[in-house]
């Protein structure tokens, strides 16, 4: 009879799937796997994707099957959950400081918890008033470039201070 690994250990596994849009953090630092739980014999890993029309999920999931089988995982069903829809908020304090290492600026803490229909529209359209710090000297005198960055979840800025160009993780 084959020995189960319980769900820690398979989370420890999962921490060192990189995303394949931005590889210095890990699937369970950006919060997109949900949970991990055993039924019978099969391990189930519940995945919301950041958005619903993401071009890396069909990767994702590759990496996830792919770390899961090289350790010996057998049955294994991945869920696609859309509901509640991901938030830059269940990104780790540990996740956002590897993006800001990066050159990447993390999303605001708390940013995208705001409920006010007005707030997120203006968010999402790019007419916001946050303070957007450069993840490279830390200066908040930074302007957008463009609403649209090198992934749909990023937007393009720039530092006015020491001028290096950055993306900043949009927060939904």
């Amino acid at each position: 009879m084959q020995v189960l690994p319980d769900t820690a250990q398979v989370w420890d596994w999962l921490a060192q799937v990189p995303d394949p849009e931005i590889p210095v953090i890990s699937l369970t630092d950006l919060g997109i796997i949900r949970d991990v739980a055993w039924q019978g014999d099969t391990l189930v890993v519940t995945v919301t994707p950041t958005y619903s029309g993401c071009p890396a999920t069909a990767v994702i999931n590759l990496d996830i099957e792919t770390a899961l089988r090289a350790r010996g995982i057998e049955k294994l069903e991945l869920r696609r959950q859309l509901s509640p829809p991901w938030t830059t908020d269940w990104i780790t304090p540990e996740g956002r400081e590897k993006l800001r290492a990066y050159g990447i600026a993390p999303p605001i803490d708390g940013t995208a918890a705001d409920g006010r229909l007005a707030g997120r529209i203006s968010r999402l359209a790019g007419r916001s008033n946050l303070a957007i710090a450069c993840p490279r000297c830390g200066s908040n005198a930074t302007e957008k470039v463009s609403q649209f960055g090198s992934t749909p979840c990023k937007a393009s800025y720039r530092c006015t201070d020491c001028l290096e160009p950055f993306d900043y993780f949009k927060c939904i």
